[in-house]
């Protein structure tokens, strides 16, 4: 997830404009009035590259997290129409003090190798996420259970380079108990109201006993527990999946298989399913929203609506030199002219964010970014000029760095164009956006703490409550937190909102540690995504998510 997203109304920004996608209308080879999909039961969605592979707690990114969520079954899933949790593997998840949870799965669950799904799985699975010489991505989310710090040390890496962590004294929670075969009981350091709420999280997924004997192969090649099995995974190009003959869920596959193919950006992923060649995408690029083109293109296949997605700006604060200082990043974001942006470049699909929360979550709160996020290029350079009496100077060319195979080019050129002639001149300084060829190659230098600028960030909500937007991200030492910040503040205030017992004042504590970032400014957020979103003619019944993702037991192929 890796979830997941001005300048005056002037020459620099027009003179972008927005070029007409090719593809047209043709149908696809198959011949006849019949449906080429029906022979084989396959349909073809687009993908991206991901990250790490399919191991559920390294995956912190949507290119993985998409496929994770297609092959695995946790104990939580979320509603196709409202995002609400609701019960999937587990039978029940009860508490009488959000601290210590009793957790039964249902009975009969299966993986793909025909074993049985079990308590220990998860329990084993938690475990292996947690110890900290595995290096998975979703460490952090277990640290609220009894014996984190004991399974997990402190990475001391700092600006001198890679340094070895200690070995933790254990590799086993102690807050994690295997009561028997269907149930596990889970002890936190505090009470935590969200809990439940967080087990649909693809970290909190279970692993098969096979998954321990080669943990490398099995995150290429992964026996999983729900609705699609794995098939393979042809890097760069497509990954298949087929419908689960085993799969408990009420609700069945109506397609034998998915293709998840990948494209070298999305104006040609566009022009497939123009030409029907691509059954569905959940992103249309800027170049066919311009004057609501891809409506006209679409007509009926044309899928329109909200998700829980935010587009924000990144710094690697534990870069001096990229990383500037609070008032230069400021100066950053004053200068953004985040209307014109979104009106130009995407035809008004997205809509300017004052704050760092999706506006359809629990909790959200507009205006938390303060005067920070509205454009004032005078305003601007007065934090410039602050930012470099404190000893600040930005480096001649300062990029903004951008995956190239996604619709991002137009506008990344856009917010630099308009950063440039908000501070003028005499900055001292030019942005530039730069593009890194894939998705992987660029969250791995991310992950990586290689990347020399700032970078974008999206973020696509694990589960409807602001909490997702904030301890996932900014809080210490957090999974996705990718500028390394740290605020002892905003921990503490996140604390105090995770274990409150009262969801409105929860809420309220979140939303309060939310305002706290207004005075770091480690990411600055630019806008929230509409849904723009569609569809062969090959293909019905397709359900988009609050998330932004195929429903992938909706998609079926029509009657030919």
């Amino acid at each position: 997830m890796t979830k997941g997203a001005k300048i005056a109304a002037g020459s620099a920004l027009l003179a972008l404009g927005v070029a007409a996608c090719g593809g047209g209308g043709g149908s696809s080879s198959g011949g006849g009035s019949g449906n080429p999909r029906a022979a084989t039961g396959t349909v073809y969605i687009r993908g991206c590259e991901p990250q790490t592979g399919f191991v559920p707690g390294n995956i912190n990114e949507t290119c993985g997290g998409t496929i994770n969520d297609f092959v695995y079954s946790k104990l939580v899933k979320y509603n196709s129409d409202t995002a609400a949790p609701e019960l999937d593997q587990a039978a029940s998840i009860d508490t009488t003090d959000n601290k210590v949870w009793t957790i039964k799965l249902k009975p009969g669950l299966k993986w793909t190798d025909g074993t049985p799904v079990t308590a220990k799985n998860y329990v084993d699975a938690w475990n292996y996420t947690a110890y900290s010489p595995n290096a998975q991505l979703g460490a952090s989310w277990f640290a609220d259970i009894v014996g984190f710090d004991k399974v997990n040390t402190a990475d001391p890496d700092g600006p001198d380079g890679p340094k070895e962590a200690p070995k933790p004294e254990t590799d086993k929670l102690s807050g994690l108990e295997v009561v028997d075969d269907l149930t596990f009981k889970v002890t936190l350091t505090a009470p935590v109201a969200v809990f439940r709420t967080k087990l649909g999280y693809s970290t909190f997924g279970a692993l098969p006993e096979a998954f321990f004997k080669d943990p490398k192969g099995f995150a290429s090649n992964p026996i999983t527990n729900g609705p699609f099995k794995f098939v393979k995974w042809d890097h760069n190009s497509q990954i298949v999946v087929a419908a689960n003959p085993d799969y408990a869920g009420a609700e069945k596959p109506k397609v034998k298989q998915i293709v998840y193919k990948m494209y070298k950006d999305d104006d040609a992923a566009y022009a497939d399913l123009l030409s029907n060649n691509l059954d569905f995408t959940e992103l249309v690029p800027p170049s066919a929203l311009a004057g609501d083109k891809w409506k006209s293109d679409l007509g009926d296949r044309a899928i329109e609506g909200k998700q829980g997605t935010i587009q924000t700006l990144s710094f690697p604060l534990y870069d001096k030199e990229f990383g500037g200082n609070a008032d230069f990043r400021k100066a950053i974001s004053l200068a953004i002219d985040r209307k014109t942006i979104t009106d130009k470049i995407f035809n008004k699909g997205r809509v300017p964010l004052d704050s760092w929360t999706s506006p359809i979550v629990d909790g959200y709160k507009a205006g938390q970014c303060g005067e920070f996020c509205a454009y004032d290029p005078a305003k601007a350079k007065e934090f410039l000029t602050k930012a470099k009496s404190e000893g600040y100077t930005p480096p001649k060319e300062f990029p903004i760095w951008y995956n190239g195979d996604s619709a991002h080019k137009e506008w990344v050129d856009a917010a630099a164009n308009s950063i440039n002639q908000a501070l003028g001149a005499d900055a001292g300084f030019t942005v530039v956006g730069k593009a890194m060829p894939t998705f992987d190659e660029f969250r791995s230098t991310i992950t990586e703490h290689k990347i020399k600028g700032a970078f974008r960030t999206g973020w696509q909500m694990d589960y409807p409550h602001i909490e997702d937007f904030l301890n996932p991200l900014v809080k210490t030492g957090a999974s996705s937190n990718d500028g390394l910040y740290s605020n002892k503040d905003l921990d503490a205030k996140l604390h105090e909102a995770d274990t409150a017992t009262d969801p409105a004042q929860s809420i309220a504590l979140y939303q309060q540690a939310e305002a706290i970032l207004a005075q770091d400014l480690p990411t600055i957020p630019l806008w929230s995504y509409g849904l723009q979103a569609g569809t062969s003619k090959w293909v019905t019944g397709v359900k988009v998510t609050p998330f932004g993702v195929l429903d992938p037991l909706s998609i079926a192929i029509k009657e030919a």
